[in-house]
């Protein structure tokens, strides 16, 4: 009778995937404190839309620019140590508002790259994503990959829904100091329990007490199936010369990035165009955010049963759809929150269907693809709040809907670049 195999490492699959999404949950913590000090600071430091745009995006752009080094860093050390890091530098961010707000309660045009610079810090949390992917990945048999990233990456994504209700909420009963305060006790709290009880793969493990590594038998024993390539560079090289995974980073700029994005831009829209409250527009962005990162998780089961490249390619035609109908609703509420509803749908399936892809077509660097993919995506985050704010500068307010042009084009092209992967499936 043979001996089952048994797996040495600390900690499981479960524990694994619970850690890593409250990290991650964690780290958004920091660019969703950042949010709602946009609309407030607009009219204090009189800011023109691109600007406003441009504060508005700065978390997105180092949490999409530090998503490469870090996801690699995963292939060479494991991801506790990264996601600690980048946990730390978003509580920096969120101690520098804290700060800046005690000190300039009345601030002026003056203090715009402190809070620029406070903002880039807190976008650090972003890139926690691209390290839980390929941990979650090393974790979990191939088959289940689909879901359990699904799990990851959409109740991670929940933090910016939430706390768009939350921290209005507290910020106009208890102040922007007193709430910021309680926001960074949170991120403390967070980061002493990852640092306590996250662990990294088995893998890892193995390697840290000098275990021999049979890829088989850790299959067998803890269902890791992709062994990590052991260094940072070469991952990264290794994804950058497969040429899916420039098609899947250009998915993710649209969806992932075009998430951020309105998570970002949609309070300015309904507080600026169709003129509600504060609070108000924060719940409607709630209802966007939540409902897309709530549906990621049913988009990850669909791409395990129907294939990633089927789910994502009716999840853009499905975004098209819906930047469609925001473009035609001047002044229409329910045509806008229609509109809003769709692209959630769209870009939560299709979030979850890239990263199936992932692992499927880079199984030899996973760390270094999400990086990439993960990165360059999230760069979307950036790019298309300031973009969206030069319609209103060129338009004046009639450039709210016409802004979602945006989405329409890319989505548009991100359809025809299917094209070339459909094409590589039928000669394979």
């Amino acid at each position: 009778m043979e001996e089952e195999a048994v797996c040495h490492a600390e900690s499981s699959k479960e524990a694994a995937l619970v850690w890593s999404t409250i990290a991650f949950f964690a780290g958004f913590a920091g660019v969703s404190a950042f949010g709602p000090i946009v609309a407030e600071l607009k009219d204090a430091m009189k800011m023109s839309p691109f600007l406003m745009g441009l504060l508005a995006s700065s978390p997105a752009l180092t949490g999409s620019l530090l998503r490469i080094p870090f996801g690699a860093m995963v292939d060479r050390m494991g991801g506790k140590k990264p996601i600690l890091i980048l946990m730390v530098l978003a509580a920096a961010g969120v101690a520098g508002m804290t700060a800046l707000f005690a000190l300039y309660p009345d601030p002026t045009f003056a203090q715009y790259p402190l809070f620029l610079l406070s903002g880039v810090l807190c976008g650090s949390g972003i890139a926690i994503f691209s390290v839980g992917i390929p941990s979650v990945s090393y974790w979990y048999p191939q088959k289940a990959q689909g879901t359990a990233l699904a799990v990851y990456a959409g109740l991670g994504n929940l933090a910016p829904g939430l706390f768009a209700v939350i921290l209005p909420m507290m910020v106009i009963s208890l102040g922007f100091t007193t709430s910021y305060v309680l926001w960074l006790v949170l991120l403390g709290v967070l980061i002493l329990l990852v640092a306590l009880f996250m662990k990294d793969a088995p893998y890892f493990q193995y390697r840290e007490m000098g275990i021999k590594i049979d890829p088989d038998a850790l299959a067998e024993a803890c269902g890791e199936e992709l062994i990590p390539s052991g260094a940072a560079f070469e991952s990264v090289k290794r994804a950058a010369a497969n040429w899916r995974t420039w098609i899947l980073t250009a998915f993710y700029f649209v969806t992932f990035g075009g998430f951020i994005a309105l998570t970002i831009w949609l309070p300015t829209y309904w507080n600026e165009y169709f003129g509600v409250s504060v609070v108000r527009a924060g719940v409607y962005t709630a209802l966007y955010s939540l409902s897309s990162s709530l549906l990621r998780v049913v988009g990850g089961m669909a791409a395990d049963r129907f294939g990633g490249e089927r789910v994502a390619s009716l999840s853009f035609l499905v975004v098209v759809l819906g930047a469609a109908l925001m473009m035609g609703a001047y002044g229409i509420f329910a045509a806008a929150m229609a509109g809003q509803m769709l692209l959630a749908l769209g870009m939560g399936f299709a979030n979850a269907a890239v990263f199936k892809l992932v692992p499927h077509y880079t199984p030899k660097a996973v760390g270094g693809a999400a990086g990439i993919v993960g990165g360059l995506g999230a760069f979307g985050g950036f790019v298309i709040p300031p973009a969206m704010g030069l319609y209103v500068k060129f338009w004046g307010t009639a450039g709210y809907p016409l802004g979602f042009s945006v989405f329409l084009i890319l989505s548009l092209v991100c359809l025809g670049l299917f094209l070339p992967l459909k094409k590589d499936a039928a000669g394979a």
